[in-house]
């Protein structure tokens, strides 16, 4: 894919970000970089890669799921402004 200044003048417009011409040169000079980048990428053969999860062959190290904290609700709501049935009410926004 090749851009132009004009390319990143529009796209720098869309997403309200002022640029000078320096910057503009020097940002399609960059992202050229990395499409060029990405289309060699695009022409490696990948036919019969299995995809990993993990650039390494480990496994996620998980904590034990446990309740570590005390039960306070009844505490928290005793604070709000409006509680009916264990629910918090606020105002309807939405009609």
């Amino acid at each position: 894919m090749t851009l132009s200044l004009n390319d990143i003048k529009h796209v720098a417009k869309l997403a309200r970000i002022e640029i000078s011409e320096a910057e503009a040169q020097q940002n399609l000079i960059q992202l050229s970089g990395i499409f060029s980048l990405i289309e060699q990428m695009q022409t490696v053969d990948t036919q019969g890669i299995k995809p990993m999860s993990h650039p390494h062959d480990m496994t996620q190290r998980l904590r034990e799921d446990t309740v570590t904290e005390t039960d306070q609700h009844l505490l928290f709501q005793s604070i709000a402004p409006e509680v009916e049935n264990g629910y918090y009410l606020v105002p309807k926004v939405i009609e």
